[in-house]
C-alpha cells in the first residue's frame, strides 16, 4: 500500500502518517516526494511524502492523510465547496489541508481536478472566490480560505518564481521593458517581490478588474 502525506516539514507529515495508519514509524518506508521552502502564498515550508507499507502490515481502519474539519465553521466551508463542484458536475472529496493564523488551506481530490483547476487556475480561484464569500459571512473572524488541488497553488508559484527571474534577466539585457500575462492579485505580488530587489528593475500593474498584467521595467526608461 502507497499513500501520501504532507506537513510543515518532515516530521509533521511522518508523525501525520503514524496517527492516520496506526504505525510505528519502523513499520514502513519513506519517500520525499515534495520539498518546498517558504514562499509567498504560502508562508510555511511544505513537505509531501510517500509512505509505502508492506502487505503483511495491518493498517488501522479509517485513516485519513489530511485532518477533517474541526468546528462548525470549517464544516460548513468544506460543505460549500464541496456541494459547488458537485453541482458544476465534477465531483471531488474536499479535505482541510492546513490551518493557519488568519488562513484555512483546502484541497479538493477529484479525477476531475484538471478541469476544476481550469486554464491559469481561473477556475480555482473563481470557486476559492465563492467560498471566501460565505467564510466572510459565517464568521466576523478575518480567516481567508485557500483552495488547492494536485498542488496546483504550490505548482504555480515556482512557475512564476522562475518566468520572473527569466524575464528579469532579460530586461536588464535588453533595458527595455515587457508585459506579463494578466494575473489575480496574489501572484502579482508574488512576482513583484521575487523582482523588487532586482538591480535596475521596476514593475507595476496595468489594466483594470481582478486579473491585471504586470510590466517589467528597465529604470530610467520613458514607458
Amino acid at each position: 500500500m502507497i499513500k501520501e502525506f504532507e506537513g510543515k516539514t518532515e516530521k509533521e507529515a511522518i508523525d501525520k502518517a503514524v496517527e492516520a495508519l496506526g504505525l510505528e514509524r519502523d513499520e514502513f518506508d519513506v519517500e520525499i516526494v515534495e520539498s518546498q521552502k517558504s514562499g509567498f502564498l504560502f508562508k510555511k515550508g511544505k513537505v509531501i511524502i510517500r509512505v509505502h507499507v508492506g502487505d503483511d502490515v495491518e493498517v488501522a481502519p479509517g485513516g485519513t492523510e489530511n485532518p477533517v474539519p474541526e468546528n462548525d465553521f470549517e464544516h460548513a466551508v468544506v460543505d460549500f465547496v464541496q456541494n459547488v463542484i458537485q453541482k458544476m458536475g465534477f465531483p471531488g472529496k474536499v479535505s482541510v489541508a492546513f490551518r493557519e493564523q488568519g488562513k484555512l488551506g483546502l484541497t479538493i481530490d477529484s479525477e476531475h481536478s484538471s478541469i476544476l483547476i481550469g486554464r491559469k487556475g481561473k477556475n480555482l480561484d473563481a470557486v476559492q472566490l465563492l467560498a471566501n464569500v460565505v467564510a466572510g459571512r459565517l464568521t466576523s473572524d478575518d480567516v481567508r480560505v485557500i483552495l488547492d488541488s494536485e498542488n496546483y497553488r504550490g505548482r504555480r508559484e515556482e512557475s512564476l518564481v522562475r518566468m520572473a527571474r527569466k524575464v528579469g534577466e532579460q530586461v536588464q539585457r535588453t533595458k527595455g521593458s515587457k508585459l506579463l500575462e494578466p494575473m489575480n492579485p496574489f501572484e502579482r505580488r508574488l512576482i513583484h517581490t521575487t523582482l523588487n530587489d532586482m538591480a535596475d528593475i521596476d514593475t507595476k500593474s496595468e489594466g483594470d478588474g481582478l486579473y491585471k498584467q504586470i510590466r517589467v521595467y528597465y529604470r530610467g526608461v520613458d514607458r
